[in-house]
Order: structure tokens, then C-alpha cells, then sequence
């Protein structure tokens, strides 16, 4: 069923006339008298009683006439909301980030609310090395991830350029060192993340390459818990600036340097090349520049 048809029929009967009809359509009356015709036949039923002088509608047409009605506010509803998708007055945006990611895209989210407050923004934990496959799949529009996805099917953009930081407690023997050589660290116990990433194995191939020992002996899930574990002064890490900058400028916790690790972290945003993006999306993507 052609939704025109209902339209032309909606028009007949509200004009209770199919001249009427045709001025309002911009039609010839012979036309608009023929999709009321090809709606009968698809129907099975007549939907307009001509044998009198009045126009007037069946039972039959009554319903279709119900029905008609609810397809034109539905219509109209429909373009309604695209407007408003076009407009970013409405819509969702999904974005994939892991626990540390999910940092660097705070301040751009407070501007992004800014300019479009009834947009829906939701921030979806994911494993950094699954979220280029969730963008492929269809599960999010957007990703932020710490490495180069290598993949010509996604499109990348830095965000953010980070480093690792090398942090320790205000107790810790090296706390009011600024600098230290690896040589030094092969005493110390490192609290590591149990999450697979480039970092984690550039750490492990700098010390292999110095011949150092890297003691690992504790390992935990998130950011948060190493850091209160540094705190503690039971361990030490190497961990995302951006994450214990905070820290490090209440004097929680201390930053030392260390003269062989100069790690950049580069923080990227990351969409399918060949999907097109949500209004949404597309309106993010600007904010972040």
C-alpha cells in the first residue's frame, strides 16, 4: 500500500470532495479519483458511497479514514525528528573508551553539551584493542583508543598527546629524586595493569633491552587501584600522565623521570571511512577540531 494513495483519500475525505481534492493536491480530478479507485481494489472494499449527490464514506472508509490520519501524524513526526536530528537538538551519540581514555574526552564533552544540551552522550567502557571492531560492526559511532588502529577502513584523529609517568609515594626512597636511570628501578616492586597495550609491552621491551629486571608482582584492573596503591607506598607504576596529574600536584603521589623512558601517548579519535556518520557524530568530530 502506497502511503500517497492514503493521502489522496485523506485529502477526498476531509474536502468531502474530489474536486476540492485535486485543487488542494495540484492534481487533475480524473488522477485523484483514480488512487481512491487503485485504494479500493487493494483494499477489497469501497471507501466512498457515490450513489448520492453528498460524498460520503463507508464503513470501510470510516477505518481507512482512522488509519489515514495516524500515518499522517506519524509522517509528520518522523520529519519532525529528522529535523531535529539535523539540527543536533536531538539524537544519541555513542562513543567506546577504556578507563583511561574516557579522561581525554571529559572537557570536549562539557563543550559538546554546551552547544547541543539535548543530545544524549553516551560514554560505553570497551577494551581499547576490541573498539576498533565495534566501530566496524556497527556498535558505536566513535572510539578513543591510545594507538594507531592500522586499519585503512577507520579513520583516526589525535586528540590529546600524552606521556607515561613513572610515579612513586611522597615515602618512597626515590620521591625527592627528579631523575633516575632504569639501572636503578630493578629493586622495585611494579604494580602493573593486567590490560594487554602497546605500553605495557614498550615498558617490558626497554627493560629487556637494559637488562633490568622488572619485578611485576602485583597486578590490578584499574587505574584507580594502582594509584592507591602507590599511594600506599607498596609498589610503583608507570602510568598516563593525564591520570595522576591531579595527584601529582597534591603531592599524593610524585612524578620522577626517568632518563631512558620518554613514551608520547597519543590519544586518537576513531570512526568508520566508509559509514557515514550521525549528525551527531559529525557535530562532535567539530568540537574536538
Amino acid at each position: 500500500m502506497e502511503l500517497h494513495s492514503l493521502q489522496v483519500f485523506l485529502t477526498v475525505a476531509t474536502e468531502r470532495s474530489f474536486s476540492r481534492a485535486a485543487a488542494k493536491l495540484l492534481r487533475t480530478q480524473p488522477a485523484v479519483s483514480l488512487a481512491v479507485q487503485r485504494l479500493e481494489l487493494e483494499l477489497g472494499e469501497k471507501l466512498i458511497d457515490r450513489s448520492g449527490k453528498e460524498l460520503l464514506l463507508t464503513d470501510a472508509g470510516r477505518n481507512v479514514l482512522d488509519y489515514a490520519r495516524r500515518f499522517q501524524s506519524l509522517q509528520q513526526e518522523l520529519e519532525n525528528s529528522i529535523a531535529e536530528l539535523r539540527d543536533n537538538s536531538a539524537g544519541r551519540l555513542t562513543i567506546g573508551a577504556n578507563e583511561s581514555t574516557t579522561l581525554y574526552l571529559l572537557r570536549h564533552i562539557a563543550r559538546y553539551r554546551e552547544l547541543y544540551p539535548k543530545v544524549k552522550v553516551q560514554v560505553r567502557r570497551s577494551l581499547s584493542s576490541k573498539i576498533p571492531a565495534e566501530l566496524l560492526d556497527g556498535n558505536l559511532e566513535l572510539g578513543v583508543i591510545s594507538y594507531d588502529p592500522g586499519d585503512t577502513r577507520l579513520r583516526s584523529k589525535v586528540i590529546f598527546t600524552d606521556s607515561l609517568a613513572f610515579i612513586v609515594s611522597p615515602e618512597h626512597r626515590l620521591a625527592n629524586r627528579k631523575t633516575v636511570s632504569l639501572s636503578e628501578l630493578g629493586p622495585e616492586i611494579f604494580i602493573a595493569h593486567n590490560v594487554v597495550s602497546p605500553y605495557r609491552d614498550l615498558v617490558l621491551r626497554q627493560f629487556q633491552e637494559h637488562k633490568v629486571a622488572l619485578r611485576m608482582e602485583v597486578e590490578m584492573p584499574t587505574i584507580e587501584s594502582i594509584r592507591k596503591l602507590v599511594q600506599s607506598n607498596l609498589g610503583v607504576a608507570f602510568l598516563p600522565r593525564m591520570c595522576v596529574e591531579q595527584e601529582i600536584e597534591q603531592k599524593v603521589v610524585c612524578e620522577v623521570r626517568v632518563k631512558e623512558m620518554h613514551v608520547e601517548r597519543k590519544i586518537r579519535l576513531i570512526y568508520p571511512t566508509r559509514r557515514a556518520l550521525s549528525h551527531a557524530a559529525a557535530a562532535f568530530l567539530d568540537v574536538v577540531g
